[in-house]
């Protein structure tokens, strides 16, 4: 039995949500499983990965060949880099717990990479919200100052109307 990682669709129209499942080949897509090891959730920046990673590289060990989509997935999670390590542990390369400590490596760096993505877009969501609010009160400025023109200017020519009119009324008075 050719056995796939492939993923199941959930969710309502325009917002996937899907199962990451073990499957028989010729089943449907969402059809019949065989095991469910983990959920993706593309809807999230970034997307949000689930993984039951044991399963998933026991699977991908057994020879479970994945789909396109859910081999990136498992490669970002670590899978294929464990699988590698441990070739080389059952070549005789190296040692079990230098291949576990490469792999902790390899996390950590992964982590921490990612942890300055998330930084770096927190710091551009706050100069932009920053740059923002600069515009914004540079408009506010700008429109306070038309303001104050134009009742600079009524009030000078509601104080020249009071003049004529005062000017006008003392010779008729005479």
């Amino acid at each position: 039995m050719a056995t796939r990682i492939r993923l199941q669709r959930h969710g309502r129209k325009s917002y996937a949500f899907y199962s990451i499942v073990i499957a028989d080949a010729r089943a449907p897509r969402d059809g019949r499983f065989i095991e469910k090891i983990g959920t993706y959730n593309p809807n999230t920046n970034p997307a949000t990965v689930d993984l039951k990673f044991d399963r998933a590289l026991y699977w991908v060990m057994t020879g479970a060949q994945p789909t396109d989509t859910v081999r990136n997935i498992l490669s970002r999670e670590g899978v294929y880099m464990k699988k590698h390590l441990l070739g080389g542990v059952a070549k005789g390369a190296f040692g079990e717990a230098e291949a576990e400590a490469k792999f902790e490596a390899w996390k950590n760096n992964k982590q921490n990479g990612l942890a300055a993505l998330k930084a770096k877009t927190e710091e551009a969501k706050k100069a932009e919200a920053k740059a923002r609010l600069e515009a914004e009160k540079k408009v506010n400025e700008e429109k306070a100052k038309a303001l104050a023109e134009k009742k600079a200017a009524e009030a000078a020519a509601k104080a020249e109307a009071a003049a004529e009119a005062t000017t006008e009324e003392a010779p008729a008075a005479e």
